[in-house]
């Protein structure tokens, strides 16, 4: 290289690096935290939160993209809390809390600030695998990561009105599969499980509830217009009445690789599918689907009172999908 040449890169970097100075300089005056969210709805004093699943490929698949955004829209939605859908580690799981799939799919990848927040997570189908209490035991040395058991409940405030609370059920879906305990990547693992004993605990703990707002979580579907349509009467037959007798809100659920949203018709409660974290698969129609996109994104919640507001973001940062219940 010329010393002439030479001259000129130096100029061309020197003014570069003072234009990203100074945009750096604008965005401080302006309270910048994130880039927006096109359409992006906001609900003044609420409870918000974000919805993801079927995430964990390493940072492949769109998973970086989809988490550029993720926090862009939890410093949108003001977000205290991210829930994840399960499938949080592909292909297999991890083998310990130790394994460095930890970092890899998940702490170098989530590292917007408005992403350290807790992450409240159930096992998925993939999570089973290898060693699905090391997903448990992560809880104990992760500061965000937050699965006590592989079934539990948490309690939040609404807007810091500690008279309106919102209660979030976690549930390990794999062992109502029944086909899972044929197969020789699940059979081992979810026969260890106590079904019975985990459905007695949600029915009382369902039935104990004085919360505003109750959300059930879990990995597998009721209802879906993607590629298992007709293939989730497990769930359906296992939890549906559950759900309607203890007037349940929302199911919150992934492992469809998808975003849809499902009214079941005669039921209180409605179905949403956040299960594209990193993957997006066709979809069909169904006369309960009121919405079903295949496109890579997550799902914003924010919760009042009275209402609660859903939006589908996709991995361009775009909302393609509003809706309410009230109450």
């Amino acid at each position: 290289m010329g010393r002439y040449t030479a001259a000129l890169l130096l100029i061309a970097l020197a003014i570069t690096a003072r234009g990203q100075n100074q945009n750096y300089v604008e965005k401080i005056k302006t309270g910048y935290k994130g880039d927006t969210i096109a359409g992006l709805q906001t609900m003044g004093k609420s409870l918000g939160f974000c919805v993801i699943g079927d995430w964990g490929r390493h940072g492949e698949f769109y998973q970086k993209v989809v988490a550029e955004q993720l926090g862009n829209a939890s410093v949108g939605v003001n977000a205290s809390f991210i829930i994840s859908t399960g499938d949080n580690i592909y292909p297999n799981g991890v083998a310990s809390e130790l394994d460095p799939s930890w970092q890899t799919a998940f702490e170098n990848v989530y590292t917007a600030q408005a992403t350290h927040v807790p992450w409240y997570v159930v096992l998925g189908n993939h999570d089973y695998r290898t060693n699905p209490d090391a997903e448990v035991a992560y809880t104990k040395i992760s500061a965000r990561w937050k699965m006590p058991a592989r079934y539990y409940s948490i309690r939040k405030s609404i807007a810091g009105d500690t008279a309106q609370k919102a209660e979030f059920f976690f549930i390990d879906t794999s062992p109502y599969q029944q086909a899972y305990y044929k197969e020789d990547d699940y059979a081992a693992k979810v026969v260890t499980a106590d079904t019975a004993a985990q459905k007695k605990w949600l029915e009382n703990a369902l039935k104990n509830s004085t919360a505003t707002w109750k959300f059930v979580v879990g990995h597998h579907p009721l209802y879906s217009a993607g590629g298992r349509k007709g293939k989730t009467q497990d769930m359906e037959n296992g939890f549906k009445n559950l759900f309607e007798q203890y007037k349940v809100d929302a199911y919150l659920c992934g492992h469809e690789h998808h975003l849809e949203y499902d009214e079941p018709e005669g039921v209180h409660f409605v179905e949403f599918i956040s299960g594209a974290g990193s993957e997006a698969t066709a979809v069909s129609t169904a006369p309960y689907a009121k919405f079903a996109l295949q496109e890579f994104g997550f799902l914003t919640v924010n919760v009042t009172a009275a209402k609660a507001l859903f939006q589908f973001i996709n991995w361009q940062g775009k909302v393609v999908y509003t809706t309410q219940i009230k109450k």
